[in-house]
């Protein structure tokens, strides 16, 4: 921790001008976000927390859509309180993600129950809410209520790498990249701080192509001065994604289909489906449909449906069956029938609608 010792006591010296210059830049090249207050108006805590946890491993430009949907549908904490998960998860569907969603409902049950549906403003209380880690308890704490907390981002990362030249690789040297965001920690305006390094992370200090002319931060950036800032920061090299295979089964009849619910834990827990069999790792495709929910006139659909999550690629072959009107079985457990042109209201996840679309062009 050589390093990071050594960086503190380069912050702590520089830290005042740093600080300065970054809060004045911010003032005037802020982001316009629906989740911010104007200029000297305080943060509403329901809007900060939705959209950290919304923003979580997504970007800005995703959320927005979402963000403003869920407000149009549900203005306060209260209200979303109140909501029914199911209506949770259809307005979530497409963001990804979906435990966001479950827990995103968990916390507002919570926020309800033992905050008298207010949103606490100390990050150990934060810390202990469904869904909330290190990193968003940090950023609604800083953000909503101006406390002295260091939410580190993506942006923030790579922003203090730059600007000490650290060479360790991320992940590795994420402890060491806190250390100087602490040292950093302004004792007023800590949420204008963390937001302007953020700013600055995503419109100045961009990944590939950092435009150090902009800067405000540049006579002050070690890795400016190296020459070596598009290099930084270092990454540990990344493990392949193994490819999972599955199949999955279309059943209609009288213009439904059939969905089912998939279980409330793991991935795309308590989603929507088109009902599936085992995602299984570097295994191949079945040759009949054994996996199907329900004995039907199954034939293979020509084309694969392909879709990468964090840590895998998936390849699914789809099956499909049509039934003659009157002849529908009984749905089995957790499925249900559900009409073809309802199919945009329900919670399916981007790869059930990738699934979807290969079935309507089959039809």
């Amino acid at each position: 921790m050589a390093g990071a010792k050594a960086g503190a006591e380069t912050a702590s010296g520089d830290s005042g001008r740093i600080v300065a210059a970054l809060l004045a830049w911010y003032a005037q090249h802020r982001r316009d976000l629906p989740w911010r207050a104007p200029p000297g108006a305080r943060a509403d805590p329901y809007r900060v927390w939705l959209s950290e946890i919304m923003l979580q491993q997504t970007t800005v430009a995703a959320v927005i859509p979402y963000f403003h949907r869920f407000l149009d549908r549900w203005p306060d904490l209260g209200a979303f309180a109140a909501a029914p998960r199911e209506e949770v998860l259809k307005e979530w569907a497409g963001l990804g993600y979906y435990a966001r969603a479950r827990n995103l409902h968990a916390c507002a049950g919570a926020l309800v129950a033992r905050h008298g549906g207010e949103i606490p403003r100390q990050e150990s209380q934060l810390r202990a809410l469904p869904g909330i880690g290190p990193y968003t308890a940090a950023a609604i704490a800083a953000i909503a209520f101006d406390a002295q907390a260091v939410p580190v981002d993506g942006n923030i990362e790579r922003v203090l790498a730059r600007l000490f030249a650290l060479q360790a690789p991320l992940p590795a040297a994420k402890r060491e990249i806190a250390a100087l965001a602490r040292a950093f920690l302004p004792l007023s305006r800590p949420g204008d701080f963390a937001q302007g390094l953020m700013d600055l992370g995503a419109a100045v200090c961009t990944p590939k192509s950092p435009d150090c002319a902009r800067c405000p931060l540049a006579r002050h950036c070690r890795a400016r001065e190296l020459s070596i800032a598009g290099d930084l920061p270092r990454r540990a090299p990344r493990k392949a994604r193994p490819t999972r295979r599955a199949c999955a089964f279309w059943l209609e009849c009288g213009g439904s289909v059939l969905l089912r619910q998939r279980e409330d834990q793991g991935l795309l827990g308590a989603m929507m489906e088109v009902p599936t069999g085992a995602w299984v790792e570097d295994g191949g495709f079945a040759d009949h449909p054994r996996e199907a929910p329900l004995k039907a006139p199954w034939r293979r659909v020509e084309g694969l449906v392909r879709h990468t999550f964090t840590h895998f690629h998936l390849e699914i072959r789809l099956w499909r069956a049509d039934l003659p009107p009157g002849a529908r079985p009984g749905p089995p457990m957790r499925c249900r029938w559900v009409p073809v042109e309802e199919l945009a209201g329900e919670a399916l996840p981007s790869v059930m609608r990738k699934l979807a679309a290969l079935a309507a062009r089959s039809g």
